[in-house]
């Protein structure tokens, strides 16, 4: 008498279990291809592929991280000032030299990336976003509390659109920024499409101190500072235009300057260092609001004297005295 064995489903191989089938239902069944290996939980990193680990570099990001904090301090005067009060200008002096330094902050995390071979997508993004607070949400503030909002005391949601009409264009801004640097992520570009939220917010925040230098005993019930809100919606077109600026991210720190402009370079600084306080009002607004009008004025000049402005390091810009350059090396490709 033969005797049959009831059929099961179950895998001849005892030391698999049904939770290894579970897990893996491709490999059963009669459409399962009996030779491709079983899929790994953990997954598989190829010969060549690009590491997706994060690059975070510690000098650069922070500075990046000074310029948030002082973004946020600039925020916390501006808060704290009461309109009319006692000490009222002297916590608005303290919340524009936050932003002015914040300033300061931006420009050297991006030199100090670039010098030391530093960048990444990480500090970029952490750039932007340390701009929005310190470029878009602290100007913004900083007018609708001392004009805006008295201004429009009746009708506040007048000053909520003029300010946040800027904080929304610098944030378009920096995002057009990111977009167009990812498309173009070796070398960068010479020049700024719109003019930069770091510029704007110096604008603001210089113009502002020239006021309060201006009309330092009046300048609650004066009326040089209602030029804040119109100053603020043309930075926010300015922004989001296509007016082209100089980035100066290619300046040839090695140039040689002749003998009688070091000189005045060298008296110039000592002049602003023993008077800063009565030269800082009026030279940071004439400074930053020629870079402003630069834009315009910069497509009617000449390529070489726009190169003698800009001092861009090309690598037409040979001084005579140079050696010759050294014979051609083969590309080698990238090692």
């Amino acid at each position: 008498m033969v005797v049959t064995r009831p059929r099961s489903d179950k895998p001849k191989n005892p030391r698999i279990s049904n939770k290894t089938f579970a897990a893996h239902p491709a490999s059963v069944g009669p459409a399962a291809n009996r030779n491709a290996p079983m899929a790994s939980a953990e997954p598989i990193h190829r010969p060549g592929e690009e590491d997706s680990r994060l690059k975070i570099y510690l000098l650069p990001n922070l500075l990046t991280a000074g310029n948030l904090f002082c973004g946020f301090l600039a925020l916390t005067r501006i808060v704290e000032a009461e309109l009319g009060a006692p000490g009222f200008e002297m916590m608005i002096r303290e919340a524009l030299f936050f932003i002015l330094l914040a300033c300061i902050f931006d420009l050297l995390d991006g030199r100090v990336a670039r010098m030391g071979g530093f960048e990444s997508p990480f500090g970029q993004e952490f750039d932007s976003l340390a701009d929005v607070v310190s470029f878009g949400v602290a100007p913004a503030f900083l007018v609708h509390r001392i004009v805006l909002a008295d201004v429009f005391e009746q009708h506040p949601e007048y000053g909520w659109l003029i300010a946040s009409m800027y904080l929304l264009c610098g944030a378009f801004r920096l995002a057009r920024f990111n977009v167009l640097a990812t498309y173009a992520p070796s070398g960068g570009s010479k020049e700024f499409i719109g003019f930069p939220i770091p510029a704007a917010a110096a604008v603001v925040a210089s113009l502002t101190l020239f006021i309060l230098w201006l009309e330092e005993k009046n300048f609650t019930k004066g009326w040089w500072r209602y030029l804040l809100p119109v100053i603020l919606v043309f930075l926010s077109f300015m922004m989001v235009s296509k007016v082209r600026y100089p980035a100066f991210k290619n300046i040839n720190w090695r140039t040689r300057t002749p003998f009688v402009k070091a000189v005045i370079i060298v008296g110039l600084v000592g002049v602003f260092l023993i008077l800063w306080k009565r030269v800082l009002p009026v030279a940071l607004p004439l400074l930053f609001t020629t870079y402003l009008l630069y834009g315009f004025i910069r497509p009617h000049i000449s390529r070489s004297m726009r190169k003698g402005l800009e001092y861009e390091d090309d690598e037409d810009d040979a001084h005579p005295d140079d050696p010759p350059p050294p014979a051609a090396v083969p590309d080698r490709g990238p090692s």
